[in-house]
């Protein structure tokens, strides 16, 4: 489910990449100005549960609320948390990021597949 943010940062690249394949093609542009793709997706905790894509229930009573933003290198290109409940531990931070990080993995994967149909 995530949230408005995260799902436009991730359509908005599928977006990108096929007005520029459309760019390429008919020769407007010569070469391909993306670097990289980017993708982005919610995490947090909730009821001291790590939780990736928070829907609308578990982001509005989560202790925990963290976007995060990556290129499919896995690079960071923001970490926006907030502790909403009560604090977090870098600890509990690592292991948001890391459940990100594979949840990234699979926007990238759902990208390339609509990127090549």
């Amino acid at each position: 489910d995530g949230g408005t943010r995260t799902a436009s940062i991730t359509g908005a690249y599928v977006a990108l990449h096929d007005a520029v394949s459309g760019l390429l093609q008919q020769g407007l542009i010569k070469e391909n100005p993306i670097k990289d793709s980017v993708a982005a997706i919610s995490v947090g905790i909730y009821q001291g549960t790590p939780v990736l894509d928070l829907d609308y229930p578990e982001d509005s009573d989560c202790d925990t609320d963290m976007n995060v933003v990556m290129l499919g290198s896995g690079h960071f290109v923001e970490v926006q948390g907030t502790a909403e409940g009560h604090p977090f531990s870098r600890e509990e931070m690592d292991t948001l990021l890391e459940l990100a990080k594979l949840g990234i993995g699979q926007l990238g994967e759902m990208q390339r597949t609509a990127l090549a149909q």
